[in-house]
Order: structure tokens, then C-alpha cells, then sequence
């Protein structure tokens, strides 16, 4: 085909057109060139007379000078590599728009959800605005509300454009809009302290906005109040606003008034509330870490609990995180269920349990409770020193469901041996007690539908990864052979590199004369800096070291891999052993086998489905073992691949089922 059109270009007829009897005898074939010829390539006409065959040339242009011979055969290869070599760069450039598009197309997709749910959001905040100014009582608001949530699709069509109305005329609007289905879904509330990426590179941060627009994803509506911090990343809040209207809660005795800013984060309705009277509280620097963090906290679950009430929100669950907002359990329960809120009902989640906040009891007085109604062993009494009260005990023992999140360990081995002292309270709660996963955005971590890539892949269509491979080989200037082992070692966020163990790999992966990258996955940190250092020092034509930051690089790293070295598989915060299953590569830990077994003793129904797997295949796998039956047995190691891409470990996966097993459990109570 290529023969074909590059003699189609010269102007040379392909072999079926031309007839010889087999007296005639054809002479060499040369080709002639016009210089001023801005293509280099002239009509040719190939003349046959008798026993003499001559061949002329004419240019375009009518010039009949005389024309150099070229009679070689090396100057037509020249010329035909030449022309390949455009057409190559012709299909590189036509794949490389198409990708663009694809991207854009997906981009435009994805913006019209999230503009949907934000446009949702954006009502229901507004809606809050209108109680809190007496604009309408909070039984209308709270009809509102069920028509938003009810016909969000039809909601964005009609209220696409809110900034620019008042509350009157979209008012008028909303009453006019017709309400006639019954409300699907789950109203889910978090009061938390962090959310990404208003709190980055923390994971609760990550977890709630995570699980939030998993949610939003399949129909429930979900809402955020935390903190206003002044250290807050604020550039991703579309819409953000300060409402002017009086705002307080109550503390230490006294109404103190807080300022409220709403605005809309990944299609999110978020509230921030920010303390006039006690504005220290959250212009500090860091998040936690303060001797009167629970003064703070407890502030801030009780003003979410007031604003709530006076909005007229009615919620069908309030969600819950550590022991930060655990206090909301027993406020909720004690002083604000009977006020609108009988049909509310309260989930924790524990993102473990060695932080649990200890206090003397008569400060649980501050927000408004009863130091000796809760000072008692089935309520608040810390179970080891009972001069205390323990917070995230009030927050067990006063909600309606617990979650654990834990990816790796099963609900009976966090319980007893590692909750830190509440094994008792956990047991008499047993049944209220289920284990959740973390997850992985798989919106924008898909190797099926990722614009990143070359050619996409899943499951049952594994070819896109080799094309990933040979290209992540190609731009990195590795061989490009899809036969070779290729390992990435990425570090994430937030860890520390050990330069003694990174050399350690280097000399293994010499030693097993395998490819192998390393990169750093934060921009200007001080781990680009060390990775910059072993980069001069270390010369191998089969290892490379990736320090500054390229997302696009990062993706394709995850789809042509075939192994991704990780730090553990323990760390919430740390998503790349998830992502490698998702993109057809093994995660390896860089610790020993020995450490590893020490963490997948365990292994029952009650163990996530990630647990199960890493259990029964990575966690016990050294990086010797995964080389050798790549090389040895390579239809065993594609079967477990692929078995590994078919589970969702996002968090639409088993994160979201467990989240909406434990809403409709509290939800029949």
C-alpha cells in the first residue's frame, strides 16, 4: 500500500497498468528532478520507440533545460523513506487531534454534569439564604428543597442562570416550577472538617469529596459544612458568597454570630462557616494539632447543628467524620432531634481510632450539654481513665451507624487490636458497626475512556496497553520493545524518599536487567529536588527518572507499566495501588514478604473485596516473584490482570455500595 502511493506520487504507474509483449526490452528507469520545483517531483512520461527507449521529462512550468541523470538507486530509497517518514508524521498528527478532541469531548461531558449538580447545589444553597433572611418559613423551604432534589434534571434547564437573580424573582420561579415525583435518593449531610481540594493531600479530604460526588453520580444530593480556615484553597469554588444575614450559634454560655460563605465545589453545595466572636479558632495555620482543638471543634458542630435548624434543612442523614464532629452524635440526640429533625439520622465514619479526644467532662457544657447526663460508662466515660469523657466514644455510642474505613483489615481485627482502648464500647455496637474501602476517582482514572492515552483498553481488550507501553518507552528514549519488563517506582504525595533503598531497586532492577522508571508525583517538592540529584549521578540506558511533574506522563506511566512499585498498601492517602489494578499493573510493595504477610493474616466475609485480592495475590509477591512469572508463565500473569481490571475499586465501587447499605439501614429504623 505504501509502495503504491508513493509511486502514485511520482506519477509512476502501478505494474497492472503496463503490458510487454517479451521481444521488448525495457530500459533503466531514471528519474528527473526540476529544482525550482518547490515539491521536487515532475510529470514523467515514459516513451517507448522500437529497439531505443528514451525518457523525457517536462517540467510543469514548461522548462525544457537540460536535467541532471539521477540513475542511483539510493536516491529513489531516499525519497521513499522521505515520503514514509511524512506519512507518519501525518498519522501522528491526525492521532494526536483526534485525542484532543476525544478529550474535549469527554471534558465537555463530564463539565455538563458537574454543571447539572452544581446548578442543584447552587438552588438549595440559595434556598438556605432565603430562610435565614425570612424570606420564606422553613416549611416552604423545606418543599423547595424536595422539588430541587426531586427533578434535577428538569431543575437545570430551567434555573441554568441563578447568579444574577434575587431572591424574589427566583423565588417566583421556583414556585411556578411544577412538583409532582416523589423525592429518590438520599439528602446526606456532611459536617466535617476537610475536604479536597479546599484541604489538600489529606484523607479524609480526599475520602468526603470522593464518596460525595460518587453519590451525587447516582442520584442522592449531597451537601458539605466545614470550617471556614484562612489557610482554605478556595480557587476551585464556583459561585463562592458571603451571606448577609446574622448567623449564630450557641457557646460557653452566650449566641455568638458567624459569618457563612456558600459556594459550589465539583458540583458540591458547600457551606463555610466563620466564628466573628472566636476568629482565632480557624485562621491558624494548621488544621488540628492544638491544645484546644476540642474547644474549636465543638464550637463548629454545634454552629452547623443551629445553622441547619435555622434553615430549615431536613436531611436524611447527617454524616459524621472522627472524633472532630463525633460531638454532633450527642447534640444531635439531646437538644436538636425534636426540632424538625425527627426523621434525621446520624452515620460516623472512623478513619481509625488512635486519635480519640479526651477532655474533662464539665467542658462538654461549652456547647451546651450535660456534663453528668453523659459522664456515664454506656455514654461518654472514657473507657480507661474515668475522670474523662471520650469523644469519638460519644459519636459511637450515639449514632446510628458506624463505618470504619479501612481497605486492607477486616471489621474484627480494627476492633481488637487496633481501636486503642474502645474495644468494649465497639462490641456492645457491634451490629451497627461495617468496614468501607477507600477509593480512586475513576472519572478521571480509567484506561477505557482516558484522553491521556495513546489508544484506550479494559479487560476484554488488553491491545490499547501494549500501544501505551511501546509509547511511554518511546518518549522516555527506553527501547521500545513490548517484551521488555517495565517497572515504575512513583512516589506519592506527601512521602519521604529513602535514597539508601532507591539505589537498592537500582541495582536490583540491573541485576534483573529489567526497564524501570522512577517519578515523583507533587510539583517543586523536596523529593524532585533529592530524585534531580540521583538523576546526574545514575547513568543506565535502562532506567529513567522522571522529576518534573507531567500528569500526561503520569497516566501513560500507570497504562504501560507492568509493574508499579508502592510504599504499602495501608496508607488511605496513598491511591496508587488502587490505580495500578485499574490500568492492567501489578502493585508491589517495596517492603520485604515477611512484613507484608504480618499485614493480610487475616482474611474472612467481612474483608473488603480489595483485601481479599491483594490477599490472595500481590500481598505476598515480592518483585522477584512478579518478574519471574511474567517471564515464565505469561498467560497465568495476563489472567490475573485481567480478573484484577474487572474490579471497581473506585469509589462507585464497594465504597459506595457499603455508604448506601449503611443510609438505608438507619433509614428503616
Amino acid at each position: 500500500m505504501m509502495a503504491t502511493l508513493f509511486n502514485a506520487a511520482l506519477g509512476i504507474p502501478s505494474s497492472p497498468c503496463f503490458s510487454f509483449s517479451k521481444q521488448s526490452t525495457l530500459s533503466p528507469l531514471r528519474c528527473l528532478r526540476n529544482n525550482q520545483d518547490v515539491n521536487g517531483f515532475h510529470e514523467h512520461r515514459l516513451e517507448i520507440e522500437g529497439d531505443k527507449n528514451v525518457e523525457k521529462s517536462k517540467s510543469i512550468t514548461g522548462d525544457d533545460h537540460a536535467k541532471p541523470d539521477f540513475s542511483d538507486i539510493l536516491y529513489l530509497n531516499k525519497e521513499r523513506l522521505k515520503a514514509i517518514d511524512e506519512l507518519n508524521k501525518t498519522k501522528r498528527e491526525k492521532q494526536s487531534l483526534l485525542s484532543m478532541v476525544k478529550k474535549l469531548t469527554v471534558e465537555k461531558m463530564a463539565g455538563a454534569c458537574r454543571d447539572n449538580q452544581s446548578v442543584c447545589s447552587d438552588l438549595l444553597l440559595r434556598i438556605d439564604s432565603m430562610v435565614l433572611n425570612n424570606v420564606i418559613s422553613p416549611g416552604e423551604a423545606s418543599e423547595l428543597r424536595r422539588l430541587v432534589i426531586s427533578h434535577k434534571v428538569g431543575v437545570y434547564d430551567v434555573f441554568n442562570v441563578t447568579a444574577n437573580k434575587g431572591d424574589s424573582e427566583l423565588l417566583g420561579e421556583l414556585r411556578q416550577f411544577s412538583y409532582g415525583s416523589k423525592k429518590s435518593g438520599f439528602h446526606i449531610v456532611h459536617i466535617c472538617t476537610e475536604m479536597a481540594p479546599l484541604v489538600p493531600n489529606r484523607s479524609i479530604a480526599s475520602y468526603v469529596t470522593g464518596i460525595s460526588r460518587a453519590l451525587q453520580r447516582k442520584g442522592h444530593l449531597v451537601e458539605v459544612i466545614m470550617p471556614k480556615y484562612a489557610s482554605l484553597n478556595l480557587d476551585e469554588v464556583q459561585g463562592l458568597r458571603k451571606l448577609t444575614i446574622e448567623a449564630y450559634s450557641y457557646f460557653n454560655g452566650q449566641l455568638h454570630e458567624n459569618r457563612i460563605w456558600t459556594g459550589v465545589v465539583h458540583g458540591i453545595g458547600v457551606t463555610l462557616i466563620e466564628p466573628l466572636r472566636y476568629s482565632s479558632f480557624f485562621s491558624r495555620e494548621m488544621i488540628n494539632g492544638y491544645p484546644d482543638d476540642f474547644e474549636r471543634f465543638s464550637y463548629f458542630s454545634r454552629a452547623s447543628l443551629d445553622y441547619i435548624v435555622k434553615c430549615g434543612k431536613q436531611p436524611d442523614v447527617l454524616h459524621l467524620h472522627n472524633w472532630e464532629t463525633a460531638i454532633v452524635g450527642p447534640l444531635f440526640w439531646d437538644i436538636f432531634a425534636n426540632q424538625g429533625l425527627e426523621n434525621t439520622r446520624i452515620l460516623l465514619t472512623c478513619h481509625g481510632f488512635n486519635s480519640q479526644c479526651t477532655e474533662q467532662p464539665d467542658k462538654l457544657a461549652l456547647c451546651g450539654l450535660d456534663p453528668e447526663r453523659l459522664n456515664l460508662p454506656d455514654r461518654l466515660q472514657d473507657n480507661i481513665n474515668m475522670e474523662r469523657v471520650n469523644i469519638l466514644k460519644g459519636g459511637v455510642v450515639y449514632s446510628n451507624r458506624v463505618l470504619i474505613m479501612s481497605s486492607v483489615h477486616p471489621k474484627h481485627t480494627m476492633v481488637h487490636n487496633l481501636s486503642h482502648g474502645l474495644e468494649p464500647t465497639l462490641n456492645i455496637h457491634w451490629d451497627k458497626l461495617a468496614i468501607a474501602p477507600y477509593g480512586f476517582d475513576k472519572s478521571t482514572w480509567d484506561p477505557s475512556s482516558d484522553s491521556f492515552l495513546p489508544e484506550n483498553f479494559n479487560a476484554e481488550n488488553m491491545n490499547g496497553k501494549v500501544v501505551c507501553k511501546v509509547r511511554l518507552q518511546q518518549q522516555l528514549g527506553l527501547s521500545e520493545r513490548a517484551s521488555n519488563i517495565l517497572v515504575a517506582c512513583i512516589f506519592p504525595k506527601g512521602a519521604e524518599l529513602d535514597v539508601h533503598k532507591m539505589k537498592g531497586i537500582i541495582l536490583h532492577a540491573r541485576q534483573q536487567n529489567i526497564q524501570f522508571i522512577f517519578m515523583g508525583t507533587n510539583e517543586g517538592s523536596v523529593m524532585n529536588q533529592t530524585l534531580e540529584g540521583l538523576k546526574k549521578e545514575i547513568k543506565d540506558n535502562k532506567i529513567r527518572i522522571v522529576v518534573k511533574y507531567d500528569e500526561a506522563l503520569l497516566h501513560l506511566v500507570f497504562a504501560g507499566s507492568d509493574i508499579i512499585l508502592c510504599q504499602s498498601f495501608l496508607d488511605p492517602t496513598d491511591e496508587i495501588p488502587l490505580k495500578a489494578l485499574r490500568y492492567g499493573a501489578a502493585p508491589i510493595t517495596h517492603l520485604c514478604e515477611a512484613t507484608i504477610n504480618r499485614n493480610f493474616i487475616h482474611h474472612d466475609q467481612e474483608a473488603t473485596k480489595y483485601s481479599q485480592l491483594i490477599n490472595s495475590t500481590f500481598g505476598n509477591m515480592s518483585l522477584n516473584l512478579a518478574v519471574d512469572e511474567i517471564r515464565n508463565n505469561p498467560s497465568k500473569w495476563r489472567q490475573r490482570m485481567i480478573e484484577a481490571m474487572t474490579q471497581d475499586f473506585s469509589w462507585d465501587g464497594e465504597c459506595y455500595d457499603a455508604h448506601v447499605e449503611a443510609c438505608s439501614a438507619i433509614k428503616n429504623l
